[in-house]
């Protein structure tokens, strides 16, 4: 099994908020783009939230993401696992993205949102410890195909909190 690297963060130095997810799944790495699998969520339910036209092509969708404040990265930036689930990541293969030098970069980001369970239990036992209760965390409904018992609707409302 081959090791899978994550990408970049999208964020401008003036983010207040970060979004993270776990590991960019198969279809996400096979495009090069953050949530690519045409089921995901994650861009219709973010960008009805900020009032971004979902349709936009991915690079102008980012830029106006990013220009709103927000931040996009994964918890994990490189591991082993088959497939796209959470659940076949090899623990031994995890390596963690350097958020240290993230948020140094990024001085102003007050608030995390965790996309899912995956990413919420990576960030609090590799990333929270180091970061005391200086940044407000809350995890959020997956927006992954997969989470399939929240429907469109309820995950949308549950996601409204990034706006707040």
């Amino acid at each position: 099994m081959s090791r899978l690297e994550g990408f970049p963060p999208i964020a401008l130095p003036h983010a207040h908020t970060l979004i993270l997810g776990s590991m960019p799944g198969a279809a996400s790495l096979a495009a090069g783009q953050y949530y690519a699998h045409p089921r995901n969520g994650f861009w219709p339910i973010v960008c009805a939230v900020l009032g971004i036209d979902a349709a936009l092509p991915y690079a102008e969708r980012t830029r106006r993401f990013a220009e709103c404040g927000y931040a996009l990265w994964d918890v994990l930036g490189a591991c082993r696992r088959r497939g796209s689930l959470d659940t076949d990541i090899e623990p031994a293969s995890m390596e963690v993205n350097d958020f240290a030098t993230f948020f140094a970069a990024h001085p102003e980001i007050a608030r995390v949102f965790l996309n899912g369970t995956a990413a919420a239990t990576l960030f609090r036992r590799h990333v929270a410890p180091a970061l005391g209760a200086t940044i407000a965390c809350t995890r959020l409904p997956s927006t992954s195909p997969a989470n399939a018992s929240w429907s469109y609707a309820r995950k949308l409302s549950a996601w409204e909190e990034i706006a707040r």
